[in-house]
């Protein structure tokens, strides 16, 4: 069923956001504000020209293009860039599907979820550059690859719940390899302060 992976994930880390993580932390208000946002608009549709449009993912899309715009010029610059290079392999991805199915070998969201994964992984180093050039990426594929399919007889929603899903457990393997980036630093502040504890007990 479409959307359902989407709903899980989100609706999990809007609990962690708004009663678990540190009332302290500058990102919390304004990450569980763009998920709620997020859940609610992600059944409206919207027509933008020719294409049709959920407001779920063009709501991602704006989003994404606000963070980037508070960054410096050379950052923006290298946001787009890596962006880029996402939308071209997302739409690749999408046209393979289409012209030769054979090597989707296993199911089609998972094997996305590893590939943009990775990619993400490889042309940012932080968690936030990461999701923002994730979300732009795709989206931005969304678009072309409903341009393409415009020629031809069948329509491509954009930003639909099944691309809801894919984007959604993208984001949830980009945070838990960063989850496993830093457990070595936090391991390593929790042994100092075990051994800190021994020595002054001693």
């Amino acid at each position: 069923m479409e959307g359902v992976m989407f709903y899980w994930i989100c609706w999990s880390l809007w609990v962690y956001l708004t009663f678990l993580l540190n009332r302290g932390n500058p990102y919390r208000f304004k990450l569980s504000a763009i998920i709620l946002i997020l859940l609610l608009v992600s059944n409206f549709q919207l027509k933008v020209g020719i294409f049709e449009v959920q407001a779920g993912g063009l709501f991602l899309l704006i989003t994404s293009y606000l963070f980037i715009s508070q960054e410096k010029r050379g950052a923006m610059i290298y946001y787009f860039i890596c962006s880029f290079i996402v939308s071209m392999a997302y739409v690749t991805f999408h046209l393979f599907e289409i012209f030769d199915p054979i090597w989707i070998i296993f199911k089609k969201e998972w094997m996305m979820a590893i590939v943009f994964g990775c990619l993400a992984i490889l042309l940012q180093k932080t968690l936030k550059g990461r999701l923002l050039i994730m979300i732009c990426g795709t989206m931005q594929g969304e678009f072309l690859y409903a341009f393409i399919l415009n020629k031809f007889p069948f329509p491509h929603p954009i930003g639909a719940l099944e691309y809801l899903d894919v984007c959604s457990l993208i984001a949830a393997l980009i945070v838990g390899w960063s989850l496993l980036e830093n457990a070595g630093p936090i391991l390593q502040n929790h042994i100092h302060f075990f051994e800190k504890g021994k020595q002054k007990s001693s």
